[in-house]
């Protein structure tokens, strides 16, 4: 971790510094996972080279435009990056709403089977190598929403952006609550948001190791199994 002089003065508060300490202590945790992120992630990428090759042909072929969806988002210390994701939707479609709601028309054929076994998400394997994200750890935010993070909501930048988290398999189905909503932005940033962080920031409360094996068994067993049972279903 950066020294603290050393962080961006939107960090430096009050709120973030109990974090920022309590992560100090985690120095062997902070270590295998980093480590556990670099070997698992290079390992994936090689074995998943001949699903990556078809899920571009696939997608080339259902819609015109790039294989990848280079948005920008905000990983570790307010860092800007460009997320890999495979392109579910159609070409410009971010021009429109930042939020994708359940019956999303801008969603591809091919996209909406990604989307539903999240496989789309598979390219970050390739932030996961790079370093700009983790396996597990907030997701990334574009910068719009991170402007209205509060004090203590900078502490989840505290780590690197995360492929999953216990908010993420929580609010697994959240574009199915976004499409209950008359108006999807006001819901996400002053309900589903909130309470997306209160989970993240526990999550660097008891950060350990173990608890994000944990975390990833969880997310398989929502995504392949069935509902988590605190799942969220409503707002």
């Amino acid at each position: 971790m950066r020294k603290w002089d050393c962080l961006p003065e939107t960090m430096k508060s009050r709120e973030v510094k109990v974090y920022y300490d309590l992560l100090q202590k985690k120095c062997i945790s902070l270590f295998l996972k980093r480590f556990f992120d670099v070997f698992v992630s290079a390992v994936l990428l090689i074995l998943l080279a001949p699903l990556f090759l078809i899920i571009a042909v696939a997608i080339k072929l259902d819609s015109p435009g790039p294989v990848f969806y280079r948005q920008v988002r905000v990983t570790r210390y307010g860092k800007n990056f460009r997320i890999f994701k495979f392109r579910t939707m159609v070409t410009g479609a971010d021009k429109g709403s930042l939020l994708t709601v359940a019956k999303d028309s801008r969603v591809t054929r091919v996209g909406r089977i990604l989307r539903k076994y999240k496989i789309d998400e598979l390219s970050q394997l390739i932030d996961v190598f790079r370093g700009t994200m983790s396996f597990v750890g907030t997701r990334p935010e574009v910068p719009k929403y991170v402007e209205k993070y509060t004090p203590e909501m900078m502490a989840t930048l505290l780590l690197p952006a995360g492929i999953t988290s216990e908010a993420s398999v929580y609010y697994k189905d959240e574009n199915e609550l976004l499409d209950d909503s008359e108006n999807p932005e006001e819901v996400y940033v002053n309900r589903i948001l909130p309470d997306k962080m209160q989970y993240n920031l526990n999550a660097i409360k008891n950060f350990s190791f173990f608890n994000e094996i944990i975390i990833m068994i969880k997310t398989v067993s929502a995504v392949f199994v069935g509902k988590n049972s605190e799942e969220k279903t409503a707002v």
